[in-house]
């Protein structure tokens, strides 16, 4: 992979969601927000908000959207944003809120994730976390393509944000046993290969929307203490605080955590590049597949980057689908 300087930006590890948006005017931006009913998710939601844009929660839980929802009008003066009901594990139900959205889409954040502590499968047989935090997002976007096409022709561009983890360090993605069906299993490598999967996707969505002006990048929050690691065994938090003491990571708040997401959403930086890593506000450093994880904590390995890989996922998936 060629070496080239990464695309930098002023803001940093400390750097909010709100300083991110600072001065910048999103009248008219019409954004989608998966995940948004908590976390990393409403924040986002709240700050895209506060800067003018039309924010739609797509969550599985519409109550707790709704209580999103009114939280951030109440905290923006009353803009509320729109909820509807998204399952990224129920592909009826990705289908559905594509086929029933109606006029340009200007910004995707592809926030929302799920962590198991067991095999858990879909209907249809897939592994959850792949199926939720990769194909149920891989089928969103690619029903909103269109979408997205118009909005980057009335706005000189439209964003997707895959939100990735410093977790795809410990996996890239195997192809011959996909959903665990023939080695054991275990649940922090089917996040990371989850990870590396979102990453993936935006390195090929990028190549092949380009020329319709629509661009995806990659996310790294960063440590935030969030409900996803609710279901987490005690080998995961014995992992994550490991990896805490050992300085791979330091909690931010959550307005923090949203900040990079901001960044690749709106940061005119960004405004050209599609298919890269984004970690604390910046694009991260691609660093070898063998690489430890403590020793480069904000780097990004080449397995979610490469292109004939990326290539490769978006077959897959797009069988997996039956497209």
């Amino acid at each position: 992979m060629a070496t080239r300087e990464p695309v930098t930006t002023p803001f940093d590890a400390s750097s909010t969601a709100d300083d991110v948006l600072r001065g910048i005017d999103l009248t008219g931006v019409r954004a989608i927000v998966t995940g948004g009913s908590s976390g990393i998710g409403a924040e986002t939601a709240r700050a895209l908000t506060a800067a003018g844009a039309e924010v739609t929660l797509a969550v599985r839980n519409t109550d707790a959207g709704d209580t999103v929802a009114t939280a951030i009008e109440g905290s923006t003066g009353g803009i509320r944003p729109r909820v509807v009901r998204l399952d990224l594990a129920d592909q009826a139900t990705v289908t559905r809120f594509t086929d029933t959205w109606t006029g340009p889409l200007h910004l995707l954040v592809n926030n929302a994730g799920v962590v198991t502590a067991g095999l858990e499968r879909t209907p249809e047989g897939w592994e959850l976390q792949f199926a939720t935090n990769h194909l149920g997002h891989f089928t969103l976007a690619t029903g909103l393509h269109d979408a997205l096409a118009l909005g980057a022709s009335d706005r000189d561009g439209a964003r997707i944000v895959s939100v990735s983890s410093t977790a795809h360090m410990r996996s890239g993605i195997d192809f011959d046993d996909l959903h665990f069906e023939r080695r054991a299993y275990d649940p922090q490598i089917a996040y990371a290969q989850s990870k590396t999967a979102n990453s993936l996707f935006a390195v090929e969505a990028s190549r092949r929307w380009v020329s319709d002006g629509i661009l995806a990048n990659a996310v790294n929050p960063g440590g935030v203490a969030t409900g996803l690691q609710r279901n987490f065994t005690a080998r995961q938090r014995a992992s994550l605080d490991a990896a805490e003491a050992a300085g791979v990571f330091t909690y931010k708040t959550v307005g923090q955590g949203a900040a990079t997401t901001v960044v690749a959403a709106v940061a005119p930086q960004f405004a050209r590049f599609g298919g890269r890593y984004l970690d604390d506000g910046q694009e991260a450093r691609t660093v070898p597949d063998d690489a430890e994880l403590a020793q480069h904590p904000h780097g990004v390995k080449e397995w979610a980057l490469d292109p004939a890989t990326a290539e490769r996922l978006w077959a897959v998936s797009a069988g997996l689908l039956g497209d």
